[in-house]
């Protein structure tokens, strides 16, 4: 049976790659997207919804699928006001999850990051760590929390210290344990899609982890 896919966050690096392996792929029939702009990707596949991202509850309605890929995130350059960077970071993927387990949806992805720590005195990993609870509080059936180290890809804007990591890895690379070398956008995105058919006995998938994932994608089923 085809499948239907929420995706949050389809404009972003991750979910931008992540959506063009949907529509490749035959196992999906429909890809949602919910996001403030679009994706300007065109698709008998694609069912585009423009909302506020902080009043997605309100779309309760048309947000019924089968798994929920939620890649949603900013950053403190992006975003330095604190009390946003938290609707977006926590409150997002939190109301997302509770969407999901009111209407059924078995299976939810979600991108948080390394260091991600309820209790932690540093506001971002805090932020982090509180939606990673949060979102396993929902108890949705498959729950995948991806804790990926830099993440780097092709992006629209420029980022000084992913291309310093760049470097630095380029030379010490062999210096860095596995667990916090830089992970690519594109691998990423091939572990969440395996996920959806594959179990995986931790809920919470370290960075190397994912890489795992996404290497043993050929023997998906």
């Amino acid at each position: 049976m085809k499948k239907t896919a929420i995706i949050l966050g389809a404009t972003g690096l991750t979910g931008s790659i992540l959506l063009k392996k949907l529509l490749k792929n035959p196992s999906f029939e429909k890809i949602k997207l919910f996001s403030r702009s679009t994706a300007e990707m065109n698709s008998p596949k694609i069912e585009e919804h423009l909302i506020g991202m902080f009043q997605l509850e309100k779309h309760s309605e048309a947000f019924k699928a089968d798994v929920v890929f939620c890649c949603i995130g900013t950053t403190k350059s992006k975003t330095p006001n604190k009390e946003t960077y938290k609707k977006i970071d926590y409150g997002i993927p939190v109301t997302a999850a509770k969407l999901a387990k009111k209407n059924g949806i078995k299976t939810f992805i979600v991108i948080s990051a390394m260091g991600a720590d309820e209790n932690s005195s540093i506001f971002y990993n805090k932020t982090k760590g509180e939606m990673q609870r949060d979102v396993l509080n929902q108890h949705i059936e498959n729950t995948y929390i991806l804790q990926p180290s830099l993440i780097v890809g092709d992006r629209e804007e420029n980022r000084f210290g992913e291309k310093m990591a760049t470097i630095f890895m380029k030379s010490f690379g062999f210096l860095v344990p596995k667990k916090y070398k830089m992970i690519k956008a594109e691998t990423i995105a091939e572990a969440m899609l395996v996920l959806v058919k594959k179990e995986f006995p931790k809920q919470q998938i370290t960075s190397d982890e994912i890489k795992h994932i996404a290497q043993n994608a050929g023997n998906r089923t």
